[in-house]
């Protein structure tokens, strides 16, 4: 099983930070200090596939999780990450019901999806050794996780979240405000009410919800808000901050 998901399925709220640098080490010393869930950001971040799979072998060899956010939702990528062994994945800019269930069935292999094989000779399966990975144990394993970002993905939301196979609905406050003509307004009356109706139908769902986060949304507020998972910090904040701060130190 998953550890991440086998986690989330026994209630706990996971607390992490983001990846984007594409240094193996650094996202090493995050987990060594701290951060034992890493989510790296193949979307905003640095690195292709094989730069991520090196940062996901570090956290892992340091005790950690990684979690992927892929730049889009292709079936073409989504299968080559499977593949290349993640099996928590965040897929950016979901707008509809019709797209999840999209990738929904590019993440499993057939009868569940249309996900390609080639599972003795992956990662993903360790090579051939995991029994049973494209009879069940892939699709078991699987912690899909879409972002509602868009005024669009809202409009549809309760369907949206209603989609079997998506484990999670990870709000992206940012790009919603922007979409909504709210661009760093992140504390708009507006804004917080689409935030509800959001949490409102994924709790009916009974699916998890997800984000980041910020002005007034705390990691304490979000967690009594039933948020499951929640993204803080980034490994470029980690770096500004020591560096000022060492900085700052040196000149007394």
């Amino acid at each position: 099983m998953n550890p991440l998901k086998a986690r989330l399925a026994a209630g706990e709220t996971i607390r992490a930070a983001w990846a984007g640098l594409g240094s193996p080490d650094v996202a090493e010393i995050m987990v060594r200090h701290g951060w034992p869930v890493v989510v790296i950001d193949g979307e905003h971040g640095i690195g292709d596939i094989e730069n991520w799979v090196a940062m996901a072998r570090a956290v892992e060899a340091a005790g950690g999780e990684a979690i992927l956010r892929v730049p889009e939702g292709s079936d073409a990528l989504l299968k080559r990450v499977l593949d290349r062994g993640f099996r928590s994945i965040i897929v950016p800019m979901v707008n509809s019901a019709q797209e999840a269930a999209r990738i929904a069935a590019a993440c499993r292999y057939p009868p569940l999806g249309r996900r390609g094989y080639a599972a003795p000779v992956v990662r993903g399966s360790g090579f051939g050794s995991v029994p049973g990975y494209a009879l069940h144990a892939a699709a078991e394993e699987l912690l899909l996780i879409v972002q509602c970002e868009h005024a669009d993905a809202v409009a549809g939301i309760e369907a949206l979240a209603a989609v079997d196979g998506v484990d999670m609905v990870f709000i992206g406050p940012n790009d919603l405000a922007g979409s909504m003509g709210l661009l760093e307004q992140l504390e708009a009356p507006a804004l917080h009410a689409a935030f509800q109706r959001v949490e409102q139908a994924v709790a009916a769902s009974g699916k998890m919800l997800g984000t980041i986060t910020g002005p007034g949304r705390s990691w304490g507020q979000l967690a009594a808000g039933g948020y499951r998972l929640i993204v803080g910090p980034t490994d470029a904040q980690f770096v500004i901050a020591g560096a000022r701060a060492s900085a700052e130190a040196a000149r007394g």
